[in-house]
């Protein structure tokens, strides 16, 4: 078996991916995605991997390298359409209401003055997202008029293509935390608390992880996170809501380094376990 690990820069996460494959005695390559070449006319340099599994860092060139490697019939972990759908939160978004996933109030907008409205319908505090993105980054939460039309002018005058999207989403007043799970085939194998002073409480922003006691509860709902963008290897950011649980994000490229430590799970071990699964099916 030999299997390809598409990524850029070789992480934390990467090094223990490549470390679970040895000690599982599994042959494996490393796509460089800054110098990988795709002949969309031959597919055969590629038709001797039994999977790939991609690790990218840009979402774009995950994209279309999974795309194209789908088209040609490889296996990859994730799929170019959980891909697609993951990588846009408002795909993520429609995704999810379809399987009536919980999610926090939404609204779209296509102009600043119809967002404005579309904020002060919502009501304040609101979050503004942009439509693809990750880390927490150009994400703004807004408290009142004044605070909306300077963000919503600045991204208007500065923003690319998909600054001029409007995803609005009512702010949640969680409890200091959100919760991060791991769902890998139909298994939720670990979760982490994401404690923050911060509202933003991703780890790569300074977050505390600590662990999460995956419930039945739990389970059931990322599991139906999971299904309704296409299933795979997935990290669900979920919201903790006066009226229970929310998804408020799915991740398709999950990054693990600060989860193992305070759950004990072996994720990247977990992860290739599953990529070998896939391989041999």
């Amino acid at each position: 078996m030999l299997i390809g690990v598409l990524c850029s820069l070789v992480r934390v996460e990467e090094k223990l991916i490549f470390q679970a494959l040895r000690q599982r005695g599994v042959a494996y390559e490393k796509l460089d995605d800054r110098e990988v070449i795709f002949n969309l006319h031959d597919a055969g340099p590629f038709r001797r991997y039994d999977l790939i599994l991609e690790r990218c860092i840009n979402h774009s060139r995950a994209l279309y390298a999974l795309k194209i490697l789908n088209d040609w019939g490889i296996k990859t972990v994730n799929s170019a359409e959980v891909a697609r759908i993951c990588g846009d939160k408002l795909l993520t978004t429609l995704a999810l209401r379809q399987h009536q996933v919980p999610v926090p109030p939404n609204l779209v907008a296509f102009t600043p003055e119809s967002a404005l409205v579309a904020i002060e319908q919502l009501g304040y505090p609101v979050v503004l997202k942009p439509c693809i993105g990750s880390w927490g980054r150009l994400v703004a939460k807004i408290n009142d008029r004044e605070a909306a039309e300077a963000v919503l002018e600045h991204k208007q005058i500065l923003g690319s293509y998909h600054h001029s999207i409007y995803y609005i989403q009512k702010y949640i007043d969680k409890p200091g935390r959100d919760i991060r799970a791991f769902v890998i085939g139909d298994e939720t194998v670990a979760a982490i608390y994401r404690t923050s002073d911060h509202w933003i409480t991703n780890t790569a922003r300074g977050g505390k992880a600590s662990n999460c006691p995956v419930t039945p509860e739990l389970h059931a709902l990322c599991q139906r996170a999971a299904q309704a963008v296409g299933g795979g290897a997935l990290a669900i950011d979920l919201l903790e809501s006066p009226d229970g649980l929310l998804v408020n994000e799915v991740n398709y490229t999950m990054e693990f380094r600060n989860s193992i430590a305070p759950t004990g799970v072996d994720i990247p071990g977990r992860l290739v376990d599953y990529v070998l699964k896939e391989a041999a099916a």
